[in-house]
């Protein structure tokens, strides 16, 4: 398969010690905020479209909404699919998706492999790279007993192996959503031990919440797409909550007081993650960790 733009850029955020920023999209002025983010971080980015928007509004839908609102900038953007089942992949594939993300991490894992393998076959008929799941990403509000959910090392390797994926996202200590409490610590350890039996760039999903220097850490080892969420999602909501406290506003001035919280949200992000200026050819990655230089 010609490389893609999503693994250009993965791979430059590879040799540049950096990690690129997937963020979601869920309705029109929280995908502006991540465009304006990229334009003024000068950041590449992916606009995810996953499980909360899908049920809302349908997939093609939201891939209209994405693409009319991205057109109308000049951001570097590709459109993603998060969390697809196989129906939406194959209309994800059909949309023209830049890249998807199938999500089998529930089947067992040979049904997984199986179900993966033919994913992968399909989408690089057409040009495009996909991202599967291994291990399991609790939520926040769950029971969670860690060793259940980390992504195993061996079968990491074995997975990767047969089904030709081109990213591959592990569970190491994230969760979708934040925690009222301490974080769990990201495993920096198992990341690096995946990271040397896996030849395809490592994600993180849920990664708000998390520390800078666990994410300076995780990005040192191999991590080089970071997904993010509820952390600008809780920053466009701050916008809403701002203006209606301000008294009585009309609707679409609360929504751009959000637009705006989120997109300043997302810059944060994009620098924290070491990929601001990479559009400009200026990445800086991120800060070396424990002394020693943070690269792949």
């Amino acid at each position: 398969m010609t490389e893609s733009k999503p693994l250009q850029w993965l791979q430059q955020a590879r040799d540049g010690g950096y990690a690129v920023g997937a963020f979601n999209v869920h309705n029109d002025e929280t995908t502006q905020a991540l465009l304006l983010a990229a334009e003024q971080a000068q950041s590449p980015v992916f606009l995810q479209i996953g499980r909360a928007v899908v049920p809302h509004m349908g997939l093609r839908k939201a891939w209209e909404m994405t693409v009319r609102n991205a057109r109308e900038s000049d951001a570097d953007y590709v459109v993603h699919l998060d969390h697809g089942p196989y129906d939406e992949v194959l209309e994800a594939i059909r949309l023209g998706f830049d890249s998807i993300m199938y999500d089998g991490a529930h089947l067992p894992f040979e049904e997984n492999i199986a179900t993966t393998r033919k994913v992968v076959q399909l989408a690089h008929e057409y040009g495009i790279p996909v991202e599967a799941e291994l291990g399991r990403i609790p939520d926040a509000d769950e029971h969670i007993e860690w060793g259940s959910y980390y992504t195993d090392v061996d079968e990491a390797e074995r997975f990767v192996a047969e089904t030709g994926v081109d990213m591959l996202a592990i569970s190491a200590g994230v969760m979708h959503g934040t925690t009222a409490g301490e974080p769990q610590p990201l495993a920096i350890d198992l990341i690096a031990r995946i990271r040397d039996v896996v030849p395809v760039p490592l994600v993180l999903h849920g990664a708000s919440g998390v520390p800078d220097a666990q994410m300076h850490a995780a990005i040192g080892v191999g991590v080089h797409k970071l997904n993010a969420d509820t952390d600008l999602r809780l920053a466009f909501r701050g916008g809403l909550e701002e203006a209606f406290g301000e008294g009585d506003r009309q609707l679409e001035y609360a929504l751009l007081r959000g637009r705006d919280r989120m997109a300043a949200a997302t810059v944060a992000k994009m620098r924290a993650y070491g990929c601001a200026g990479a559009t400009a050819g200026r990445a800086v990655g991120v800060p070396a960790v424990d002394g020693a230089a943070v690269s792949a």
